[in-house]
């Protein structure tokens, strides 16, 4: 479960300006250990066909670093990607972001990171890899894209850069929905009766 108090919209200009992320740009964000299921390529490939005010958020470390740096020079992006590295508080960091994404293909539970975005309220992209669909219901609580799909979201990004209205609308029915079933004291509650259950 993820403490609503904690995760939630903020103050975009101040959390920018104190991580000294650029005001005048549209930033897409990422938070995700750095491993090869995470689908980091593939965002960043979808980076490319997106406008030049459009930059790359990655908050993570992880084994394949070296490997993603390397393509982003390949793909000549380095001047829209910001390697954030491990981060004890991402609350900040999400609260700076546009949009967030997690183009994940496979090992994936129901992911925190991805909760506590839509906690924020952020307009999200992601997939159906694991157990995703228990938050991301595409047109609802989320745009929903295929795996390994870069056209993919590039054109759910080109959908949100074109209509404020329903990335708003995205981002409100995240935190709705995740705040209803997904937040720390629904899920202790849960985690109550299926003690309970069990005692009897």
């Amino acid at each position: 479960g993820v403490d609503a108090k904690r995760y939630r919209p903020g103050d975009r200009t101040a959390s920018r300006a104190a991580l000294k992320l650029a005001q005048d740009r549209i930033l897409v964000g990422i938070v995700a250990t750095l491993r090869d299921w995470k689908g980091h390529e593939y965002l960043i490939e979808a980076l490319k066909g997106l406008p030049d005010n459009v930059h790359l958020v990655i908050v993570g470390d992880g084994p394949r670093r070296g490997i993603l740096e390397g393509f982003v020079r390949k793909q000549e992006l380095q001047s829209r990607v910001i390697f954030a590295e491990n981060q004890n508080d991402v609350v900040p960091w999400l609260q700076a972001l546009d949009f967030f994404v997690l183009p994940s293909f496979a090992n994936e539970g129901v992911p925190q990171a991805l909760i506590q975005a839509m906690m924020t309220g952020l307009p999200c992209v992601t997939t159906h890899a694991g157990s995703i669909a228990e938050l991301a219901r595409d047109g609802e609580t989320a745009l929903v894209v295929p795996a390994k799909d870069s056209p993919a979201i590039r054109g759910a990004l080109e959908r949100l850069l074109a209509d404020e209205s329903l990335g708003r609308r995205l981002g409100e029915a995240a935190r709705k929905h995740v705040a209803a079933n997904f937040s720390l004291e629904r899920m202790l509650d849960r985690m109550e009766v299926i003690y309970r259950q069990v005692r009897r």
